[in-house]
């Protein structure tokens, strides 16, 4: 391949893992995977949600997080100097700004550039509070503090990356912020529970592509965590068109996909839905008298 090609079309890896309490052991697996992605020549690799942990109790969550500053974050900046790749960590237990007082955390969707730099941290905005018939149950606003805030795309030697976690994706008016101020790929990174997954994550996935004209990368969380959690997988890679061009299999691995950038300009081209869009009808609808 020659090297104008290969600019054109950038290789991203999307990785799939089963976290634990573990953090030494979580991060052993991301720096082979990281490690394995960089010899494949991979400009960006993408981690999922929980990439540093998934705590068996809220008590244990809580005492394992940390700092933006702290000894994980150093090491993960480590590997992509190392490695010479940006890094996303799709979710990290930061401590809160109010740490001190009130105990709560920051889900926070960290990217790193080659030289390990942290160059945008997007803080989750929708906190996953469900109870669902099967039986499960996740509190998370009750330790966690909801994101202010959506952060503009950053600019990645893959593409414009817009950064979202997880619940996210069932919220499409954020992604279209997020094509609005230019992004060319949305991520998704994520720990689906099993019973949502097998019912919503690939058609949601496709649908925020679709809708948005935008690759869609989602690294996700498979397999039991503990004896009270486990994760639905399926990592995968969208077009702009919907179509899935790279899946990850059963268990901790990695799918790769190129970025073609030509190819999403052209889809935009030739349907411009952003340009056929009606902010002025897309507003409280009131009842109007007929005649």
């Amino acid at each position: 391949m020659s090297s104008s090609v290969a600019a054109q079309k950038p290789l991203i890896a999307v990785c799939q893992m089963t976290s634990t309490s573990d953090k030494e052991e979580n991060f052993s697996t991301c720096w082979r995977l990281v490690q394995e992605a960089s010899a494949r020549r991979a400009c960006m690799v993408f981690l999922p949600e929980a990439c540093d942990y998934i705590g068996g109790s809220t008590e244990e969550t809580l005492h394992l997080a940390e700092t933006l500053q702290g000894d994980l974050i150093q090491r993960y900046s480590g590997l992509a100097r190392d490695c010479r790749v940006w890094l996303s960590l799709g979710g990290f237990h930061e401590k809160g700004s109010d740490w001190d007082k009130d105990r709560r955390i920051s889900n926070s969707h960290v990217i790193l550039d080659a030289a390990g730099q942290i160059v945008s941290v997007y803080r989750k905005a929708h906190l996953f509070d469900v109870e669902l018939q099967s039986g499960i149950t996740l509190r998370e606003s009750g330790f966690t503090v909801p994101g202010a805030e959506i952060v503009p795309p950053v600019s990645t030697p893959g593409g414009k990356v817009g950064l979202a976690v997880c619940y996210d994706l069932r919220f499409p008016e954020m992604s279209l912020a997020l094509s609005r101020e230019g992004a060319e790929i949305l991520t998704y990174p994520s720990a689906f529970t099993v019973t949502t997954g097998l019912a919503h994550w690939e058609v949601l996935l496709r649908a925020r592509a679709i809708e948005n004209q935008c690759y869609v990368v989602a690294a996700a969380q498979t397999g039991a965590h503990n004896a009270r959690r486990t994760s639905y997988g399926h990592a995968m890679v969208v077009d702009p068109w919907g179509v899935v061009v790279a899946q990850c299999t059963d268990g901790t691995g990695l799918c790769y996909a190129e970025i073609d950038l030509p190819y999403l300009q052209r889809v935009r081209r030739e349907m411009p839905v952003q340009d056929h869009r009606r902010p002025d009808l897309y507003r409280t609808i009131t009842s109007k008298t007929p005649g």
